[in-house]
């Protein structure tokens, strides 16, 4: 699953690299890009609550993973297509919306592996393959643009990884028919949805509200001209590299150190808004540095997070809404985020840093109320 990933979000991160100033070039202002991203990212999460639903009652979860994944892939090649970013933005939503469909099955699906491999590196050498994959798309977007070619051409190009990502998950799905067969010990230590469940998700929804899209960064990047077009691309591609080795130093302190690996994670992800949105070419490169960080947080410390309070017989639903509640975070986040940057570049960054560390005695209050393993 994670070579699946990999080509995935080549071909989805590849396109983030462009949506930003291409749906800027079909007209779209700040407002419209910032709150396009954060609905797609509330579906993103919200419909996983849902799909972790219907896979948790029917457990056709490798159907689910095949659906999911046909939207979330061939969404971003058919942006080559859209001739207005109202047509655009609808393709961003649906493509996270695929992505909400399979997330929740293939994390429940990981974490039967947990027992052998343990929880934050099992979680990290996914993300890092994820990562390696979110590094690949917008280098080869950026060398496009470089080469002079424009978005169109790049999102059709976006096509190959998207057939290669369909062909290692077929891999997957015959050599793994089913997954619950790798466990190995205990991977679901909570008998019910407990207080810390709850707390662990509110912390969540704190800190994603702080950590915003790639979509408002570029068009910051565009718009105040920091740097040329080709070069954003390049920017994410730089990010996403210093997340896959984020995510796997995080995820090997995790497992020797949960909560400090947490809490040091939140506070260094939120250095991240200063840097990129006061400085010039320079601070931004750093910021993005914190930024990479902060997605190596999410996609490694809060899915082990979510792992260590698993109830048996509902993995899919427990990390649907766990990501439904994030997916509310986030909404409010970019929603506040694109309103402000118009207004007030202070405002924004005091939200986002504030929101972000909000999240600190959420966490601790959460593993004191964790309950002991059955």
């Amino acid at each position: 699953m994670g070579v699946v990933n990999l080509f995935g979000d080549m071909t989805y991160e590849g396109g983030a690299a462009m949506n930003g100033q291409f749906m800027a070039t079909l007209g779209a202002g700040a407002a419209i890009v910032s709150i396009t991203a954060g609905v797609g990212e509330f579906l993103g999460y919200a419909l996983r609550s849902v799909s972790g639903y219907v896979a948790d009652r029917t457990g056709r979860y490798w159907l689910i993973t095949f659906i999911g994944y046909a939207i979330n892939l061939f969404a971003v090649p058919a942006m080559a297509l859209a001739g207005n970013w109202q047509v655009a933005a609808l393709l961003i939503l649906a493509e996270r919306i695929g992505r909400a469909l399979r997330k929740p099955t293939v994390e429940a699906m990981l974490s039967y592996t947990t027992g052998k491999h343990g929880r934050g590196w099992v979680y990290g050498v996914n993300t890092a393959l994820d990562e390696t994959g979110a590094t690949l798309g917008p280098l080869v977007i950026a060398l496009v643009l470089f080469l002079n070619g424009d978005y169109r051409t790049g999102y059709a190009l976006l096509l190959i990884s998207c057939v290669l990502a369909a062909a290692a998950l077929v891999v997957a799905r015959i050599n793994f028919p089913v997954p619950a067969r790798l466990e190995e010990g205990e991977t679901a230590p909570a008998s019910e949805f407990d207080r810390s469940y709850w707390l662990y998700m509110t912390g969540a929804a704190c800190f994603a509200a702080g950590l915003m899209s790639y979509e408002l960064i570029a068009y910051h990047l565009t718009t105040a001209k920091i740097v040329s077009e080709n070069w954003i691309p390049v920017f994410l591609a730089f990010s996403t590299g210093c997340g896959v080795i984020a995510s796997l130093v995080l995820g090997k302190l995790y497992d020797r150190a949960r909560l400090p690996t947490l809490l040091v994670a939140v506070v260094l992800s939120a250095l991240f808004t200063p840097f990129a949105f006061l400085g010039g070419f320079t601070a931004v490169l750093i910021g993005m540095v914190f930024w990479g960080i902060g997605y190596a947080t999410q996609d490694t410390l809060l899915k082990a997070v979510v792992a260590n309070v698993l109830p048996e017989g509902k993995r899919n639903l427990a990390f649907g809404l766990f990501y439904a509640g994030y997916g509310v975070g986030w909404l409010t986040g970019s929603i506040v985020a694109g309103l402000l940057y118009e207004q007030s570049r202070g405002g924004l960054i005091a939200f986002a840093v504030i929101a972000q560390l909000a999240s600190l005695p959420l966490f601790v209050i959460a593993k004191r109320q964790e309950p002991r393993s059955r």
